[in-house]
């Protein structure tokens, strides 16, 4: 007779292409639980807005098991600590065989699992885990040194030369199970630890949302992506950062879209499809950094160098920033955004990142945890790789001596104006071409604050700070 399995649901809250889940399900009836560890999330940065679409993404998820008759059991842990203990007493009850999860790289997750995996050996359980957030498990790419790759043009080459077609492969969805065996209520989510940004209308949480969404933006942005991606006044991203931070779509229906659209290809065909893809490859590559090198996961930089730059500690400078209230209009609109919605453009991630860390020369680590507060794509291996290369402290760092100009940029990347005025209403009675750097009569009128740095000045003290480490 067929013998229980148990799968530990994280950041993979899907049913379809769920390789733990897949995998227990040949093996047995399945039982499901998801650990709620808000106390330990919030250690690691997590705001509201995350928690409330995992909280939601749980929700959806016990429905989807429902349907199948397949249990999903609710605990709530506080902290990664007590998982062992928990999930021991829940194996014991349902008298399983074995457990089954899906692999997550960061530092204190892996010792999470690792503690885990040992509570159970010695219980006489089978633990069973699996590659799935990423096609290739760090170490597995390598350089002809047999070094893990440090920069990201040469991972993503070694990436699509060595992709396969088993780890692009769809995994079995579980068939129905009989008798069914009821969930456990998921019980509300306490009021400090939900967000306002987060609805159905702006965030619905589950697979089916995440489908939708990759469905929408195939029909209607993807092929004008690489044009499109950087224009904040325009649609053209995914929208699937959120779907993909929480697993409730798998890089491989990403990618298995593509290729369907793409005429099988995935690094050539379609230069829209292509670029997104490399967008894809990118969120691999801090995953097998944050694993290859954790200091990173230890508020380090990955170029130790840095270790010794002489940032500036001013709190006057840093609420500025962080109320979008700096005097640029673009980092301010940006910054803005992120506040109210719980997301901000990619290229806005930039150069908001790299105007604190270069025109403020204000720890990026500051500004790395304030964006993990209010994001709801919050992923540490993407947020920290981000921030890093931004602060040129990172992998494939930006040069020290790039520093975005935010104005330039904007003139750039919003010539309308239009995103600035989004979230600067005030600044429509402005004429386009001033709303990237209204005059001071302007900036009175609309009682908009003046420039907290000069350019010129700011970008000169951030290369001396640079230059004064060689």
């Amino acid at each position: 007779m067929p013998s229980t399995q148990l799968v530990w649901f994280r950041n993979d809250l899907r049913l379809r292409d769920n390789t733990a889940l897949s995998a227990a399900a040949e093996r047995g009836p399945v039982v499901a639980v998801f650990l709620a560890c808000r106390r330990q999330w919030r250690a690691h940065g997590h705001g509201e807005a995350r928690l409330t679409f995992v909280h939601a993404g749980v929700q959806a998820l016990r429905e989807s098991l429902d349907d199948l008759g397949i249990p999903l059991l609710y605990r709530d842990v506080q902290d990664f600590d007590a998982a062992p203990a928990a999930l021991l007493e829940i194996a014991r009850e349902h008298e399983v065989e074995a457990l089954h999860f899906n692999r997550e790289y960061p530092l204190d997750e892996r010792a999470r699992d690792e503690a885990v995996s040992d509570r159970f050996q010695q219980a006489a359980i089978t633990v069973h885990d699996y590659t799935d957030l990423i096609a290739f498990e760090p170490g597995d790419l390598r350089t002809g040194q047999g070094d893990f790759y440090k920069v990201f043009t040469p991972f993503s080459k070694a990436w699509h030369q060595r992709i396969s077609a088993e780890q692009l492969a769809i995994r079995d969805t579980p068939a129905k199970q009989r008798p069914p065996t009821d969930s456990d209520p998921i019980p509300e989510l306490p009021k400090k630890d939900r967000s306002p940004l987060i609805d159905d209308n702006r965030w619905p949480a589950g697979e089916e949302a995440a489908a939708d969404r990759l469905s929408q933006f195939l029909r209607q942005r993807a092929r004008r992506y690489q044009s499109q991606r950087d224009l904040p006044a325009v649609a053209g991203t995914s929208g699937l950062s959120a779907y993909l931070a929480t697993g409730m779509i798998s890089f491989r229906q990403c990618l298995q879209a593509v290729m369907s659209d793409n005429g099988g290809h995935l690094a050539d065909g379609d230069a829209g499809l292509a670029s997104w893809v490399n967008e894809l490859v990118w969120r691999e590559f801090y995953q097998h950094i944050a694993a290859g090198f954790p200091r990173v996961c230890r508020h380090r930089p990955f170029q130790l160098a840095t270790d010794k730059l002489a940032w500036r500690y001013s709190d006057k400078d840093f609420q500025a920033w962080c109320e979008g209230k700096t005097g640029f209009p673009l980092v301010d609109a940006a910054m803005r955004q992120l506040v109210e919605t719980g997301w901000m453009h990619n290229r806005l991630r930039m150069v908001t990142a790299m105007f604190l860390s270069k025109h403020l020369l204000l720890d990026w680590r500051r500004g790395e945890a304030f964006f993990m507060q209010h994001l709801v794509d919050g992923d540490f291996a993407s947020n920290n790789g981000g921030w890093q290369w931004a602060a040129s402290t990172g992998t494939d760092a930006a040069p020290y001596f790039r520093i975005f100009n935010p104005t330039t940029q904007s003139q750039r990347f919003d010539p309308e104006g239009a995103f600035i005025a989004r979230w600067l209403p005030a600044f429509e009675q402005l004429e386009a071409k001033a709303r990237h750097q209204p005059n001071a009569t302007q900036r009175r009128q609309l009682g908009y604050p003046d420039p907290i740095v000069d350019h010129k000045q700011a970008r000169q003290r951030a290369l001396d700070a640079f230059k004064n480490l060689e």
